[in-house]
């Protein structure tokens, strides 16, 4: 069977960007036209390719073509390295917030220029980012999965240290009494979204029990700080996140010496290219600099 790269195009465009009207737009065409080219694939395949929704999500047969539609593109990028023309292609990275927010962008942003590729984060938990790679959906992640997803490539980057923290009125509010299982079982918590255990995680460390206290869903790193500084809940925050804060006093330690340090790992697709390779090599060294051994 032979593949047709602009329904192929647009089937891309749809999964990755959740609808057939932003598909549109980002391919310049009407939303009709980007209709007609992925029922005319879906016809050519034998097979449902996308599921209609808010979002719009691959299924595992339109998924294996999008994952084959991005490497043959990234291949491409390759091959015209040289050429004065050279487009940009999108890498898809799997990468937690927290990376994100304190040392992963900075850690890509100076090569992209260099390496003619625009970079589309998709942004998980840590504990999950592994599962977008095994599912093709990304050609990369962050991940705290050391157990390499079938034909990837594994390097360690380093450990992510977290604390505990809440404003100084909160401490005198909820912890006057100590850090115990009836104080931590009444005071807020904060978790990013449904997946977000790293406060049980400290919880259970602190006092040896599986507690689930009152929770606010804040999924914005910025918001989160600002919830923390605001005595609004405690949260786990990276320490380079939240040292000036420690420094001066805004922010405090729910409980000293009691950091959670994450192990991130780096996993990437087997597939040969220079392009992931000198991705590979930026982030490792950025992850050497900027995370704990």
């Amino acid at each position: 069977m032979m593949l047709d790269y602009a329904l192929l195009e647009a089937l891309v465009a749809v999964t990755r960007q959740g609808s057939f009207e932003k598909a549109a737009r980002a391919l310049h065409v009407t939303s009709s036209a980007v209709s007609q080219r992925i029922k005319l694939l879906e016809e050519r395949v034998g097979a449902v390719l996308v599921v209609r929704g808010q979002p719009c999500v691959a299924t595992e047969a339109g998924e294996a073509l999008c994952q084959h539609t991005e490497r043959v593109a990234l291949l491409e990028h390759e091959l015209a390295a040289d050429l004065p023309a050279r487009a940009p292609t999108s890498v898809r990275i799997a990468v937690n917030a927290d990376s994100v927010a304190t040392w992963f962008v900075k850690a890509v942003a100076q090569r992209s220029a260099e390496l003619g590729v625009v970079f589309d984060l998709v942004v998980d938990d840590q504990d999950h980012t592994a599962e977008s790679l095994r599912r093709g959906a990304v050609q990369a992640a962050v991940t705290t999965s050391a157990e390499p997803v079938r034909g990837a490539q594994v390097k360690r980057l380093g450990r992510m240290r977290f604390i505990a923290t809440c404003s100084p009125a909160f401490h005198a509010r909820y912890f006057k009494a100590g850090v115990t299982r009836q104080t931590l079982q009444r005071a807020p918590i904060l978790i990013f979204d449904g997946k977000d255990r790293l406060q049980h995680r400290f919880m259970r460390k602190a006092v040896h029990a599986e507690l689930e206290p009152p929770a606010h869903r804040v999924p914005s790193l910025h918001g989160f700080l600002e919830a923390c500084r605001s005595g609004m809940a405690w949260a786990m925050n990276p320490e380079s996140l939240v040292r000036e804060e420690l420094a001066s006093g805004a922010l405090v330690p729910v409980l000293d010496d009691c950091a959670i340090d994450v192990r991130l790992f780096w996993q990437r697709i087997g597939l040969p290219s220079t392009t992931l390779d000198a991705v590979t090599e930026c982030v490792v060294s950025a992850a050497r600099r900027e995370l704990l051994p």
